[in-house]
């Protein structure tokens, strides 16, 4: 098959708009909620559906279900093929293996080049929670104008509403073309020390970043050569017979390196001088919550009076500002406070609320005890 990559150079042309949904994660701040057969994207955390099909349907109105790519581990590929029947088998990607958000999304733009030529692309995780969604798809359509416009690599940055210390920071600079809604990215920050977070918000020029991008897949595809070459010489030629993908893919996966698109790309890209492409951000007007550890839920189940957000049935003497899911048996606080309770059918969860982001230290000591029916 011909490559039909295009470059900045090629004369303009209305692109076909596609979506990319980033489903491969494992969750492991959610255990024992989340685990590695069912992970936290594929689980009911608010309401009648799944966080990935949440996220397929606020993408409705902008690209039809003919557009829509999942990228997903093998081991799950079955079910997310289940609960999203719509979207065409073929385009439910299956990693042989994790490798992060890079090789995720290089496989998604090789599909692309294979069958699309170019497409301008949105690209968003899984396992978010948005009810803003018509919010969403105004600054989509706006970064994916820009994408279009301007040859660029986009992200979606969220106001910060608090000194938050577990997300990562983009550094907004001038605007683009004098609109306040979008700026040229400075730098990115990875997740800072509280003073350093306190800072950032007081200062305005600082947004959390969403982990939403929207590009060309052609310019995505030349600034993944310019910064990981490896990624796509492994990937290049996926597609181009139908026959024998699944051993290519895990072939060329064995190969491929583990790291983030925001530190192998995104950062990159915003120290390197032309061609390389721009990065540029969009502030999001939307509720955004990216759902990273129990500590979200307050947020998505709201809290009764004395601040204690729960699933299930829960009795709360003199007890204060806990999290509590247990959607099958009764569970009783007596004189505590700001504690994480997570009851599941094999295994109960119970620690403060401040450790609630090393929660995954405790899938590492299942993994290292081999004790895998916990995992």
């Amino acid at each position: 098959m011909a490559d039909q990559r295009r470059t900045a150079a090629t004369p303009r042309r209305r692109l076909p708009r596609y979506a990319v949904i980033m489903a491969g994660g494992q969750g492991t701040r959610f255990w024992p909620r989340s685990r590695r057969r069912l992970p936290k994207q594929l689980l009911t955390i608010s309401g009648r559906r799944t966080l990935l099909q949440e996220t397929a349907r606020r993408l409705r109105s902008l690209v039809s279900w003919q557009h829509l790519l999942v990228v997903t581990n093998a081991e799950h590929a079955n079910e997310v093929r289940r609960q999203l029947p719509q979207v065409p088998a073929a385009q439910v990607l299956a990693e042989p293996e994790g490798r992060n958000t890079l090789a995720c999304l290089a496989l998604a733009a090789e599909w692309i080049r294979a069958h699309a030529g170019d497409a301008a692309l949105v690209v968003l995780p899984a396992d978010h929670m948005i009810k803003d969604a018509a919010s969403l798809r105004r600054g989509l359509r706006a970064a994916l104008e820009l994408a279009e416009r301007e040859d660029c690599l986009v992200t979606l940055g969220i106001e910060p509403t608090r000194a938050e210390t577990g997300y990562g920071y983009i550094e907004a600079g001038r605007a683009v073309g004098g609109r306040k809604a979008a700026h040229w990215v400075r730098r990115f920050h990875e997740k800072p020390a509280a003073a350093v977070a306190k800072r950032y918000v007081a200062s305005g020029r600082y947004l959390w970043n969403s982990g939403m991008f929207v590009w060309k897949a052609s310019v995505f595809e030349a600034a993944v050569e310019r910064c990981v070459p490896a990624v796509p010489a492994a990937l290049r030629g996926m597609w181009d017979s139908p026959r024998g993908v699944a051993q290519r893919l895990r072939r060329a996966y064995r190969t491929l390196p583990a790291v983030s698109v925001d530190v192998a790309l995104m950062q990159a890209v915003t120290r390197m001088q032309p061609p390389a492409p721009r990065v540029a951000v969009v502030r999001a007007t939307f509720d955004w919550n990216d759902v990273g550890s129990w500590l979200a839920m307050p947020d998505v189940w709201g809290c009764d009076a004395a601040g204690n957000a729960s699933i299930g049935r829960l009795l709360a003497v003199q007890a204060r500002d806990s999290i509590v899911y247990s959607p099958g048996r009764l569970v009783t606080l007596l004189g505590v406070s700001n504690l994480i309770v997570v009851d599941s059918p094999d295994a109960l969860l119970i620690c403060p609320r401040e450790r609630a982001q090393d929660v995954r230290e405790v899938t590492e000591e299942l993994r290292r005890r081999g004790w895998q029916r916990y995992l």
